[in-house]
């Protein structure tokens, strides 16, 4: 069935199908191990049980996301070597060691403690286990400084030469690889966003709660601290993303050109083209909703300032317009909508309703999964736009995937397709049969400890001592 399929298209699709599954676990753990941590700090400082009520049931649920999260990123790490071989041999000198970082760094603190932050609630101390739960944290942020470190050097490469052989080789520094321009702006868009999807999904259950039963003190609470984190950290996030379409704009101008839909220059000033429909073909976008000059003044902070457009860019280097275009209006439209439930809450709040606006509360279980929606818009806004480069402007994607026959692709892709809804859409019913299952007192910790398999382990007790 895919003996007239191009091979490199098909090994994009696998690549994107898979990073976009893996994505959402690591959006929604490491905003959701930052929460059990101030759960868990809160509960120390207060000695209310409520608090730790809320960590063991969210507990259960980070355990669930955390282990899929990891599972997926390693069937993504196989694809180098599969279906990106050429990719791999050309920027493994670079790309290889930020990986190891990750490792090294990141994934030993996590699985150090992990086992402790699960089942030491009881076996450890306090402190050692909120320790522990702080770890598991700041070992999630590192992962994602190290991942986001190697993506942000492929879309803006500095601080590397080319050897004879093509390859890309460190530098003198590796503080210019690791740094690179885009990086910050990444890592801060990236990780608010991650800190936002979970906010959301916590309000979302909270609120469900909330709808079934608005005394539950619980769901209160969950429903309050969420809402609190989107009134606070969604104006900062549009304020991060401004930024970042800044820096887009001076090092990648193509990406930001099709985010725009600015087939044309517009040297007196460019409009905001709100909606539309974007015909590469033609050179133009359809039916327009647009507001003069806005876009110049968003980007150059200057009605009249010129905007260059795609007619300054070779064809053969231009990003799928029509796919960067909506991608980019459904991260940026999700985003004004957290905005608006922030501020929403806020209201509700000051007039004491939080606990009984149900439309308030509807619109919060609406907008449970639109984190989701919005990381992973963004996240195909960023990698569709930086096309047709793998490493931007040095490193063409179709120099860069595996000589592979496409049946040999599509095989693959269609296994990935198949286990991938299996197992991981099974694990996604599990936490929301967790989620649907309301809060209340004395909760338990996860009821499964480690198997012990190692031959010194000591057993229970038999009968007699023996």
């Amino acid at each position: 069935m895919f003996d007239n399929a191009d091979a490199l298209f098909l090994a994009r699709i696998q690549f994107a199908f898979t990073v976009s599954f893996h994505f959402i676990f690591p959006a929604f753990s490491i905003g959701l191990a930052s929460y059990l941590a101030v759960l868990e700090g809160l509960w120390l400082k207060t000695g209310k049980p409520l608090y730790l009520d809320l960590f063991r049931y969210w507990l259960k649920i980070f355990a669930i996301a955390f282990a899929m999260g990891v599972v997926s990123g390693i069937v993504m790490s196989y694809q180098f070597g599969t279906n990106w071989s050429v990719f791999s041999d050309k920027v493994g000198p670079v790309i290889g060691p930020l990986m190891a970082y990750e490792v090294l760094t990141a994934f030993f603190l996590e699985a150090g403690f992990l086992g402790v932050m699960l089942f030491g609630m009881k076996k450890v101390g306090r402190k050692l286990h909120f320790t522990a739960t702080l770890l598991v944290a700041i070992g999630t942020f590192i992962s994602a400084f190290w991942i986001l470190s190697a993506n942000s050097w492929m879309q803006t490469p500095t601080g590397h030469v080319v050897g004879a052989n093509g390859q890309f080789l460190p530098g003198e520094s590796w503080w210019t690889i690791i740094f690179n321009p885009s990086f910050p702006y990444r890592l801060v868009h990236t990780v608010i966003a991650a800190y936002l999807t979970t906010a959301l999904v916590v309000g979302a259950v909270g609120a469900w709660h909330l709808l079934r039963d608005r005394d539950n003190a619980h769901a209160r609470k969950m429903f309050s601290m969420a809402m609190w984190m989107a009134a606070l950290v969604a104006p900062v996030q549009i304020f991060a993303g401004d930024m970042h379409g800044l820096n887009t704009l001076e090092h990648q101008p193509a990406k930001v050109m099709a985010m725009e839909g600015h087939f044309d220059s517009h040297p007196d000033g460019a409009p905001l083209i709100l909606f539309g429909l974007p015909d590469q073909d033609a050179r133009r976008v359809d039916y327009t909703v647009e507001i003069p000059k806005l876009s110049s003044l968003i980007l150059k902070h200057d009605l009249d300032a010129p905007l260059a457009g795609l007619d300054t860019i070779p064809d053969a280097d231009e990003p799928p317009v029509a796919i960067v275009f909506w991608s980019f209006r459904i991260m940026v439209g999700i985003g004004f909508l957290m905005l608006g439930l922030g501020l929403w809450s806020l209201a509700a709040r000051a007039t004491r309703k939080l606990y009984d606006w149900r439309l308030l509360h509807r619109f919060a279980l609406l907008m449970g999964p639109s984190g989701f929606v919005a990381v992973i818009a963004g996240w195909v806004t960023t990698e569709v736009g930086r096309q047709p480069f793998t490493v931007y402007g040095l490193l063409r994607t179709a120099d860069s995937a595996s000589p592979l026959a496409a049946p040999a692709v599509g095989a693959s892709l269609l296994a990935f397709v198949i286990v991938y809804f299996a197992v991981f859409g099974f694990g996604t019913w599990y936490i929301l049969k967790l989620m649907h299952k309301p809060p209340h007192s004395d909760e338990s910790e996860p009821d499964r400890a480690p198997i012990r398999t190692a031959g010194i382990t000591p057993g229970p007790a038999t009968e007699g001592g023996r």
